[in-house]
C-alpha cells in the first residue's frame, strides 16, 4: 500500500484531469444499471400491460442511456490517457535526472540495460498500476456497486443468494494478487538480463565476429530469453485460472437464483419485468468481475516496477555539502595520506598517497596495470571519495567546493573519447551554456589540428557524426576530445592514456594539439607508452596503490629503480616487435 499511495499521487498532481475521468468512469458504470432498469418496465408496462406511452419512451431511454454512457466513457478514457502519459513523463524524468547525479560507484553494480530496463518498461508498468488500472477499479466497481444495489432493490433474498460466493471470489482473488506480484519481479529482472545480454552483444559486437562467438551469445540470449518466456507463461497461467474461477462462481449463483426464482411458491412474487431485469444485472456483472480480477495482475506488476523505479529515485545522490566556488583556481594539488578501496572490506586501491602538485606543472603518472593510476586521478572531480586522506585544490579541501565549481576546474581527455548524435560544433562546445560563438569552437579546433578535417566534412561543424561519433577515426575523435579541452579552458588537465591507441601519424597530430592545451595548466598525465612522458616536468610512480619513486626522466633512469626497469622492459618489448615485423 505505501508503494501504491506513492504511484497515485503522481496522479493526484493532475486532480482536476483526474476528478473529470472519475466522474465519468463513476457515470459509465451508473448506465449499467439505469440498462438493467429499463428492462423492467420495457417488459411489464410495455409488453405485457402494453402501455402505448412506455413503448414509446423505451427507444428514447435506451438511446439516451448509451448517449450518456458514450460521452462519460470518452471522458474517463481520454482523461486517463492524458493522465497516464503524463505520469509517465514525470516518472521517467526523474529516474533520469538521479541517474545524472547518482555517484559512480552506482554504476560499478548495476549494468546500464538494467537501468534501461527501468527507464523503460518498468515505468510503462507503474503507469499500467497507476492510472489505466484506476479505470477498472473505480468503474467497474461502480458498475458493481450500482448492479446490486438496483438487485437489492428489486429482490434482497436473491440478491442475498448471490453474495453468498463474494467470500470465494475474494480468496481468489488474494491468492492471486500474492502470486503475481512474485512473478512481476521475476519478470522485471528477466526483462533487465535479457537487455544486459544483448547490450553486452551489441557494444561488443566485433569481438564477437573476431572470435566466432556468435554462437556463444546467441546461447546466453536464448537462456536468458527463455527465462523471461517461463516467467510471462507463469504469470498468464494464473491469470488465464483465476478469471474463470471468478465466472464458474458467478454462474453458479445464476444458476441457485434462477432455481429460487422459478421454485413452486416463489415464482408468483417475482414479475416477468423484474425477473428478467434480475438477470440482466447479474450477467452485466460478469464483465466487470472478469474485470477486476484481471487488474490485480496490473496493479501487482506496477507495484513490482514501482519498487524498482522508487530505488533509483530515492538512491542518495552524489554527496555536495560545498560551497566553494571560485571562478578559477591556479591549479595547486595536494594529496595529504589519500587511501582508497571500492568497499568495505575490499582491496586497497591507494595506500597512503602523500603528492605536492604545483601550479602549471607537468606531472606524469606510471605504473604497473592495476597500481592505481586511473583511480588516483579519478578521485580529483570526486568521482569516487577518499576512503581516508584529504585532498585540496589550491589549499582548500574538495569536499570543501561546489560540485559543479569543482569540476568546472577540470578538463579530461581520456582514451574512451565519448561523443554524442549531434554537430561536432555543439560536442565541441558540449556542456556550455549558452553556446560559445562560432569563432571560439573554430579556433579551438585549429588549435587541436581538428580543423582541416571537420571542414572537409559534408557540412563542416555542423556536420551530425552519428551515435558516439562512429562516422570519425580514433586520431580525429581524440582530436576533438582536446579541441572541447581546449575551450573549455579548465586550470586543471587530466590525460588518461590519451594517445595509447593511436598509430604513429595520428599521434603526432595529437601530440602538437596536446603540447598547446597543456601550456599554462596543472596536468597529469596517465601513459602505457612511457616515450610520451619522457618531458613532463615529474614523473610519479606508483605500485601497489604507493608513491615508489619520483622525479625527472633523467633523474628515474639514472636511479634504476621501478621506472628504469619499466622503461626497460618496454623498449625491449617494443624492439623486439620491431625485429619481428
Amino acid at each position: 500500500m505505501q508503494i501504491y499511495r506513492r504511484l497515485i499521487s503522481y496522479v493526484l498532481v493532475h486532480w482536476r484531469v483526474a476528478v473529470v475521468a472519475v466522474v465519468g468512469m463513476l457515470i459509465t458504470g451508473a448506465s449499467e444499471a439505469g440498462f438493467a432498469w429499463l428492462i423492467k418496465p420495457m417488459l411489464d408496462a410495455g409488453f405485457v400491460e402494453r402501455d402505448p406511452a412506455v413503448l414509446q419512451l423505451i427507444p428514447l431511454g435506451v438511446l439516451g442511456i448509451f448517449l450518456v454512457r458514450g460521452v462519460s466513457s470518452f471522458a474517463a478514457q481520454y482523461g486517463t490517457a492524458w493522465v497516464s502519459r503524463r505520469v509517465i513523463a514525470q516518472l521517467r524524468g526523474e529516474v533520469f535526472a538521479r541517474v545524472l547525479t547518482l555517484p559512480r560507484r552506482y554504476f560499478d553494480d548495476i549494468s546500464s540495460g538494467m537501468l534501461l530496463s527501468r527507464l523503460t518498461y518498468n515505468v510503462e508498468q507503474v503507469a499500467q498500476a497507476g492510472t489505466n488500472a484506476m479505470v477498472i477499479i473505480i468503474r467497474d466497481s461502480a458498475t458493481v456497486i450500482f448492479l446490486l444495489a438496483y438487485m437489492a432493490w428489486l429482490s434482497w433474498s436473491l440478491t442475498l443468494t448471490f453474495m453468498l460466493l463474494g467470500p470465494v471470489v475474494i480468496g481468489v482473488v488474494l491468492y492471486v494478487s500474492k502470486r503475481f506480484r512474485r512473478l512481476s519481479h521475476t519478470i522485471q529482472q528477466s526483462v533487465g538480463s535479457i537487455a544486459y545480454v544483448a547490450e553486452e552483444a551489441i557494444e561488443g559486437s566485433d569481438e564477437v565476429r573476431m572470435h566466432g562467438a556468435q554462437a556463444v551469445e546467441r546461447t546466453r540470449f536464448e537462456a536468458a530469453n527463455q527465462r523471461n518466456t517461463d516467467q510471462f507463461m507463469k504469470f498468464a497461467s494464473t491469470q488465464a485460472l483465476s478469471t474463470p474461477v471468478v465466472q464458474f462462481c458467478a454462474a453458479l449463483a445464476l444458476s441457485i437464483v434462477v432455481w429460487l426464482a422459478t421454485a413452486q411458491g416463489s415464482v408468483t412474487t417475482v414479475s416477468v419485468g423484474t425477473f428478467v431485469s434480475f438477470i440482466t444485472a447479474m450477467m452485466l456483472l460478469l464483465q466487470p468481475l472478469k474485470r477486476l480480477t484481471r487488474v490485480h495482475a496490473e496493479i501487482q506488476r506496477g507495484i513490482a516496477a514501482g519498487e524498482s523505479i522508487f530505488e533509483i529515485i530515492d538512491e542518495p545522490p552524489e554527496v555536495d555539502h560545498g560551497d566553494y566556488a571560485p571562478d578559477r583556481v591556479d591549479g595547486q594539488i595536494t594529496f595529504r595520506h589519500v587511501s582508497f578501496a571500492y568497499g568495505a572490506g575490499a582491496t586497497t586501491v591507494l595506500d597512503a598517497i602523500d603528492l605536492e602538485i604545483p601550479a602549471g606543472e607537468t606531472v606524469a603518472i606510471v605504473g604497473r596495470s592495476g597500481s592505481g593510476k586511473t583511480t588516483l586521478v579519478n578521485l580529483l572531480p570526486r568521482f569516487y571519495e577518499p576512503t581516508d586522506g584529504e585532498i585540496r585544490l589550491d589549499g582548500v579541501a574538495l569536499s570543501d567546493y561546489r560540485l559543479d565549481a569543482l569540476r568546472r576546474q577540470l578538463a579530461l581527455v581520456g582514451q574512451q573519447v565519448v561523443l554524442f548524435n549531434t554537430t561536432i560544433a555543439e560536442n565541441i562546445a558540449y556542456g556550455q551554456d549558452p553556446l560559445p560563438p562560432r569563432s571560439a569552437i573554430v579556433a579551438a579546433a585549429e588549435a587541436a589540428n581538428a580543423r582541416g578535417f571537420i571542414e572537409e566534412l559534408p557540412a563542416g561543424f555542423d556536420t551530425l557524426i552519428g551515435a558516439d561519433g562512429v562516422q570519425l577515426s580514433g586520431g580525429q575523435r581524440q582530436r576533438l576530445a582536446i579541441a572541447r579541452a581546449l575551450l573549455k579552458d579548465a586550470p586543471v588537465l587530466i590525460l588518461d592514456e590519451a594517445t595509447s591507441a593511436l598509430d604513429s601519424e595520428s599521434e603526432q597530430h595529437i601530440q602538437s594539439a596536446l603540447e598547446r592545451l597543456i601550456r599554462g595548466r596543472t596536468t597529469l598525465v596517465i601513459a602505457h607508452r612511457l616515450s610520451t612522458i619522457e618531458r613532463a616536468d615529474r614523473i610519479v610512480v606508483l605500485d601497489a596503490g604507493r608513491v615508489v619513486e619520483q622525479g625527472t626522466h633523467a633523474e628515474l633512469i639514472a636511479s634504476r629503480g621501478h621506472y628504469a626497469a619499466l622503461h626497460r622492459l618496454q623498449f625491449r618489448s617494443e624492439w623486439s616487435q620491431a625485429d619481428d615485423d
